[in-house]
């Protein structure tokens, strides 16, 4: 990564949570704007100030960002089990899906601090992606499953608990959607451990983790690639000939085929330089992955949330901030970089042009 050229972002005031004691230090450096520099012939940089978009009180953790076929959002979901959609013009929140799990258990509705067996029965949304031309919202639960709800929101329902081979997810993660067949792509990142005993994953190496396609036609989730290590983001290449997957432990990304002499062959894509999360298309054919921190192995010299690599998995941009900051997901949309954490308790948007 040391010959990439550096974007750096100092995201101190959207990705610390001055809630936290631990963190009290650092967010005194919260009234700092952020910086982008983007190295230039003759040292020219640009210094660009985020906007900070709080989540509701009682919710963190908008893991995923995702955005209507009208470009309205971000839609987001948070740790009491519900995906919230963000009204730009009356600028507040408001409930757009949630499982029936949550609708009918009377704690997931309690405004107190939920625990691990709380989400799993009140679900947890990670991965959030629409169907353009349905407006359907698919959404990778966690606990529950592959689930869809309507464009106009609502109870969703779960299309998927399992695989066609009978073995039940555990542990649902990453989604994207071919827009062209309505295919869903995503992942499930382990077979032996939930969310909750998610660095256990790390600890045991674990390698139990799928690829899968849901197929719109038949109803079906396929297993397209299994025994993998902490497979989390995914994304679909925009000529759809490839999906992108993100491995958290190994640091890594991979490719899986879908056409071409290569179809259906897992072949290395990226060398990370962090424990990735989401993995997004970017706007240039290539793609940004949130890192959840970085390696040991990494160069940059600032702590690492962020990455952006080409078409060919060559770096060409990362994202620091303050040691202790994570990121979950980073979409680019009309300038913008959307920047999610599944740890805090709000998002933030900085103009990317």
């Amino acid at each position: 990564m040391s010959r990439m050229s550096i974007l750096v972002l100092l995201v101190a005031s959207l990705l610390l949570s001055s809630s936290s004691p631990a963190h009290a230090e650092q967010a005194k450096q919260a009234a700092k704007p952020w910086s982008i520099h983007v190295p230039k012939p003759g040292g020219v940089a640009q210094s660009l100030v985020p906007k900070q978009i709080n989540l509701p009180d009682g919710v963190t953790g908008a893991e995923s960002l995702a955005f209507d076929r009208r470009g309205q959002g971000p839609y987001a979901g948070v740790s009491d089990g519900r995906v919230l959609k963000w009204d730009a013009t009356a600028q507040h929140w408001t409930t757009f899906a949630y499982s029936s799990n949550y609708k009918n258990t009377p704690m997931c509705t309690a405004s107190t601090l939920r625990s691990d067996d709380a989400e799993s029965v009140c679900g947890r949304p990670l991965g959030l992606q629409f169907h353009a031309r349905t407006g359907d919202l698919y959404i990778a639960d966690s606990y529950l499953g592959l689930m869809k709800v309507g464009p106009g929101g609502g109870e969703a329902t779960v299309l998927a608990a399992e695989a066609d081979d009978g073995v039940p997810f555990t542990f649902v993660n990453g989604v994207d959607v071919d827009q062209a067949t309505g295919d869903v792509y995503f992942t499930d990142s382990s077979t032996t451990y939930t969310r909750a005993h998610n660095t256990e994953i790390l600890l045991h190496r674990d390698s139990t983790g799928r690829l899968l396609r849901y197929d719109a036609r038949s109803g079906k989730a396929i297993v397209l690639k299994s025994g993998l290590p902490y497979p989390n983001g995914v994304a679909l290449s925009a000529d759809r000939s490839y999906v992108v997957v993100a491995h958290t432990g190994p640091c890594q990304a991979f490719r899986y085929w879908l056409k071409g002499p290569k179809a259906g062959s897992y072949e290395l894509f990226a060398n990370l330089p962090g424990y990735a999360d989401n993995v997004r298309r970017d706007t240039k054919g290539g793609y940004w992955f949130a890192l959840n921190r970085e390696s040991i192995d990494a160069t940059a010299p600032e702590h690492l949330v962020g990455v952006r690599v080409d078409g060919k998995g060559v770096g060409h941009e990362v994202v620091t901030a303050p040691e202790g900051v994570t990121l979950s997901d980073i979409a680019e949309r009309d300038g913008n970089l959307w920047l999610g954490s599944v740890e805090l308790d709000y998002v933030g948007r900085v103009n990317y042009k």
